[in-house]
């Protein structure tokens, strides 16, 4: 009689998914990316972050939507300058990810998406580039992705998602853990912000440094975002491509 094959670990799909695979599968989600961006020779991303529940209709997905398609055409005027462009990154999601991923889509741009399986809100929207679409599982190895190629993050309204990726990028940017010199993040809507979180109070409390609020730039329509990114942008880029030579 002929004795039953064993099955290879990693052809195991019982223990790929147990809790002591767990490193395996945070493995994979860092090196499953990294290979598909480096076939696809994506050096840098714009990140658009931004509220899951806006529809078509609200002035923040119009404007996120306006504001990619504008990126893209920017993006072009660089990738002249410098040999390179970038791309439009989003959680792929709903919302002002889909209004992003659509208006780099309608320029006639590959675009990004890094979505995570949630129970609700989360579905992957249809303006991603197919080989560009990733899946995640965990929000850490997601939020990686995110700023690695980062070269600009832009915020729109949001909620706790919105706000948690606001301020980890915030304060990576202000610990220097992310070595960009000058990452811009920008804010949709100053009202917006300003009537939700009291940035002045925490200088005035001593908790964060005046020279830290240099790292928020307010912006109220896309030509106003393209003019505060676009001498930004091709100094960080630039800076990036001779590391990447050296």
């Amino acid at each position: 009689m002929n004795a039953k094959k064993t099955i290879l670990a990693f052809d195991n799909p019982e223990f790929l998914r147990s809790r002591e695979a767990r490193a395996i599968r945070i493995l994979s989600e860092y090196l499953e990316p990294e290979k598909r961006f480096q076939e696809k020779n994506i050096l840098h991303t714009v990140v658009f972050f931004g509220s899951a529940r806006f529809t078509p209709e609200n002035k923040y997905y119009i404007a996120a939507e306006e504001l990619a398609y504008e990126m893209v055409l920017m993006g072009r005027e660089l990738e002249e300058q410098i040999g390179n462009g970038f791309y439009i990154c989003t959680g792929g999601g709903p919302g002002i990810m889909e209004a992003a991923n659509r208006g780099a889509q309608r320029a006639g741009e590959k675009t990004i998406g890094l979505n995570i399986e949630l129970p609700n809100e989360q579905g992957c929207n249809p303006f991603i580039t197919p080989e560009l679409n990733f899946e995640f599982n965990y929000f850490f190895m997601r939020k990686f992705w995110f700023l690695y190629h980062a070269k600009a993050i832009i915020v729109f309204p949001g909620g706790f998602g919105t706000l948690d990726e606001l301020f980890e990028s915030l304060t990576l940017v202000q610990t220097k853990k992310i070595e960009k010199f000058d990452l811009p993040i920008l804010l949709y809507d100053r009202d917006y912000w300003n009537d939700l979180i009291n940035f002045p109070k925490l200088v005035e409390m001593g908790l964060i440094s005046p020279e830290d609020m240099k790292l928020i730039h307010f912006f109220s329509t896309p030509a106003e975002a393209v003019n505060i990114l676009k001498p930004r942008m091709t100094n960080l880029m630039e800076y990036i491509e001779i590391y990447h030579e050296v």
